[in-house]
């Protein structure tokens, strides 16, 4: 043990929590994929989807270990590198429009000899966090002007936005939200803020009388945005069926649950080891479980806060903030789905739910949350003056 911790730098307390996450996953992916194999009937066995869980957590902490490695100065310029690889993998995403079980899936790509799909918005809302954090903090001590940062700041963001909006609203909603506080939280004007927050809902709209014009681009994309905010509020549909579906498992759970594996509802709910693992965990587990993962998270909160306040760059303070804060926002959203607090939008609980690009791409985050609070003294000309070519030239 002393030899593994001699290895492992950072916050401990977050490779805790992140561990704890990850045992509190393997008995509710491993119970609600009898859905998948029983009822769905994609083949293979409990086990197999368990073991599949397993190796992609496993995958995740290598991930976690490999860039809480890397000093985070180079992340600053990562982003720069990144955001061109981001916008084309997002055109070609858009472009192909994968069908997975007969619905559309563009948002993702299929890795080639591996055989896992990989949701390439989330790693276009982690470069853009990281590409936000690092202009935020080179213009920390200048005012910033709406007219220079529209070509600097906004319009990679928007064009981003725009390649992930057709196939996937929710996060692009929650991608610009976390933007926004981002940039309210790094000095960014609030007048401007509120500027952009107008242009972003005149955008939005544009978009929406586009795609009712023209149907044949974009086939169920606004209806389904639409379906699911009226479903909200009504008993029809099959994003309400859901819904109903998780409240009676959430209700059969009660104080301490029907036990491990003895969840009747995931027979019934099309995404019980995804969006409504949380619905299953509150049946299994009952009030006291799923208060004991809403107090992780938070915990998790805490320890974000922790290495904020502790670093000494405000690029690191900002990374850390924009990185880490969106792993929160999505677990609140989603546990929210469950509870019927909120519509459906299809976002997975955090290192809890079964998929690899949320577990990677969370894994991704915590380990530069990681580098920033395992660093040693920085100084923020040193991280803002990195050039991208460096990088490359230091890595190869």
């Amino acid at each position: 043990m002393k030899t593994i911790l001699k290895h492992i730098q950072g916050d401990r307390a977050i490779w805790a929590i992140v561990a704890v996450l990850a045992i509190c996953s393997f008995m509710p992916v491993y119970s609600a994929s009898t859905n998948l194999v029983y009822v769905v009937g994609t083949g293979g066995s409990t086990f197999g989807y368990l073991l599949k869980h397993m190796m992609l957590l496993l995958m995740g902490f290598a991930i976690i270990y490999g860039v809480h490695k890397i000093p985070y100065r180079y992340f600053s310029g990562g982003s720069l590198l990144m955001l061109p690889i981001v916008i084309v993998l997002l055109i070609f995403t858009l472009s192909q429009g994968t069908t997975i079980g007969g619905a559309n899936a563009s948002r993702w790509i299929r890795i080639p000899f591996v055989g896992i799909g990989f949701q390439t918005s989330t790693l276009a809302g982690l470069v853009l966090m990281v590409y936000v954090a690092r202009y935020l903090a080179k213009n920390k001590e200048k005012v910033i002007s709406l007219k220079e940062s529209l070509l600097t700041l906004w319009l990679p963001i928007a064009v981003v936005l725009m390649l992930i909006l057709p196939a996937n609203f929710s996060t692009t909603a929650i991608i610009f939200v976390m933007i926004l506080m981002l940039c309210f939280v790094g000095g960014y004007p609030t007048k401007h803020l509120g500027l952009i927050l107008g242009i972003g809902v005149i955008a939005l709209v544009f978009f929406i009388l586009i795609a009712k014009a023209f149907p044949d681009a974009m086939p169920n994309r606004v209806q389904t945005w639409q379906s699911r905010i009226e479903n909200f509020s009504d008993e029809d549909g099959k994003d309400a069926y859901q819904v109903e579906k998780a409240k009676i498992a959430i209700a059969t759970g009660g104080l301490v649950g029907v036990g491990p594996g003895k969840s009747v509802q995931k027979n019934f709910l099309p995404q019980s080891t995804s969006d409504f693992i949380f619905a299953i965990i509150a049946e299994e587990y009952g009030l006291i479980g799923s208060v004991f993962i809403l107090f992780i998270y938070f915990l998790l909160l805490f320890r974000i806060f922790i290495v904020v306040k502790k670093t000494k760059t405000i690029f690191g303070s900002l990374l850390v903030v924009g990185v880490g804060i969106p792993i929160i926002f999505q677990a609140c959203i989603n546990m929210a789905v469950a509870t019927n607090l909120f519509p459906v939008t299809g976002q997975t609980l955090p290192l809890i739910s079964s998929g690899g690009t949320s577990i990677w791409m969370t894994c991704f985050a915590l380990g530069m949350i990681l580098s920033v609070s395992a660093s040693k003294e920085e100084t923020e000309e040193d991280i803002l003056e990195d050039n991208p070519l460096d990088i490359l030239h230091e890595t190869v």
